[in-house]
């Protein structure tokens, strides 16, 4: 097949798969054991939700280290978010506090309950007979002096919506704790040969000494795996593991052998935390200044489209294709991503958007130039490519290095409000080179095949 008709095929696929993803009620993506919704998702400023304010819960004479905070909302996002991936956001907030933003939530109990987790791992001795996944149990680390066992909490929960599960069973039995997850130094997820999906830990060199001793004398026995006294795994001990490390078997899935790694990781806080203030965000203004931002966007477009035609009359037109299609290309990675669309992050597309003509105005100037030199409509077309190109790729290279840059300092809290923009900049800039390069240079082409340049010169500027 000839290169330029498929590249032509390439952007014929990609803009139906553009039309399928933005389509209404769109039932999302499911293969497997991989699901990703494809609704547009709306930041806090956009959609109301819940605001928290969470401070470490020490003396004010005490100093918290930055590293503990930054550990601190990792574990927060382990949480609430299951593997991070979501709307929830945290933002260190000053040397002490940390801003949590949910999105779409309206009850700020749920994000309380969750916060206030303990978020303590223990390795439980079950012996021959497991209590089931879920149950909540008693153990005898968290012992009062008098012996009075400390008072156990539920599981956190992803859920944005109270959960409709039944009430936990509490087993009273007291277990004993081989060890708390302060002994392990990593864990991670793999895929075994046979295609089943292990968790495998290293422990430090204490815990180390701990579990060699206990996993020699309890082959065949269970160890639970407990979170804030909540049974959440039981695997069985194989053998003993005296190298420091092993892995938990369960028939996980991917997703599964994730999440349980990301409990063992993170099952505790580094500083403790205190609820500062809530606050509930109405999307009233957030609505309102959306419906003005896309009006204005819809206005600016026309604009540009109009003056591409009028100005620069074919290439013009085929570059108003072209922008169209980068838009909906745009909105497609949005969706499946996710990105988490704010105002600055409209901001960041509605600038992308103007920016992906850039490429197409240097290149028709320099046709045009080469027209007025006599050369013809298809070579002026090759020359006009190739020259304006090392303006096009500084200006793209200067771009992405700002983005990145406004990114990174994005994290710091009173910044972050460019961080939204710098992702749908950066993103856009990317698309737009693809738009510009691949989707206006193929579509010229294949017009220049179905008209007699000779005879319509003047369609091209000349």
């Amino acid at each position: 097949m000839n290169r330029r008709y498929l590249f032509l095929v390439i952007i014929l696929l990609v803009v139906i798969l553009g039309i399928w993803i933005n389509l209404p009620n769109n039932p999302g993506i499911a293969i497997g054991n991989f699901k990703r919704s494809l609704e547009t998702q709306l930041g806090l400023d956009l959609r109301g939700g819940v605001q928290v304010l969470l401070e470490a819960d020490v003396p004010e004479t005490t100093t918290v280290e930055a590293q503990s905070l930054q550990d601190a909302i990792r574990v927060l996002e382990a949480r609430t978010n299951a593997l991070g991936v979501s709307e929830i956001q945290y933002q260190a907030a000053g040397n002490r506090r940390i801003v949590g933003e949910f999105p779409g939530l309206t009850n700020p109990d749920e994000v309380i309950t969750v916060v206030k987790q303990v978020g303590q791992l223990e390795f439980v001795d079950m012996g021959d007979s497991p209590a089931p996944e879920g149950t909540i149990i008693k153990t005898d680390w968290g012992q009062t002096e008098a012996g009075a066992q400390t008072t156990p909490t539920a599981a956190p929960t992803t859920e944005a919506t109270p959960s409709a599960e039944a009430t936990p069973a509490v087993d009273e039995k007291v277990y004993h704790t081989v060890m708390t997850g302060t002994q392990l130094s990593s864990v991670s997820v793999s895929r075994q040969t046979t295609g089943a999906y292990v968790v495998n830990f290293e422990l430090k060199p204490e815990g180390r000494t701990i579990f060699a001793d206990y996993t020699s004398k309890n082959i065949g026995k269970y160890l639970a795996i407990v979170l804030d006294k909540r049974v959440i795994s039981t695997p069985t001990i194989r053998n003993a593991i005296t190298e420091g490390g092993g892995l938990i078997e369960g028939g996980f899935t991917n997703e599964t052998a994730n999440q349980l790694a990301v409990q063992l990781r993170y099952g505790s806080l580094p500083v403790p935390l205190k609820v500062v203030e809530t606050r509930v965000i109405g999307p009233t203004l957030g609505q309102d200044s959306l419906n003005k931002s896309l009006i204005a966007g819809l206005v600016g477009f026309l604009i540009v489209i109009s003056f591409m035609a009028i100005y620069y009359r074919l290439p013009g037109l085929v570059a108003d294709v072209s922008i169209l299609i980068f838009a909906l290309i745009t909105l497609s990675i949005y969706k499946l991503i996710p990105v988490t669309l704010t105002l600055p992050g409209i901001a960041g597309f509605l600038l992308s958007t103007g920016s992906a003509l850039d490429a197409n105005i240097l290149i028709f100037e320099r046709m045009k130039e080469e027209l007025r030199g006599g050369r013809n409509i298809r070579t002026a077309i090759q020359l006009g490519w190739q020259r304006a190109w090392p303006s096009i790729r500084d200006s793209n290279i200067a771009a992405l290095i700002t983005c990145a840059i406004l990114f990174w300092f994005g994290s710091s809290f009173g910044a972050t409000i460019v961080k939204g923009f710098a992702v749908t900049l950066f993103l856009g800039v990317f698309i737009s080179l693809f738009t510009a390069i691949v989707v206006t240079r193929s579509l010229l082409n294949l017009v220049t095949d179905f008209i007699d340049p000779a005879k319509h010169g003047k369609w091209f500027g000349a």
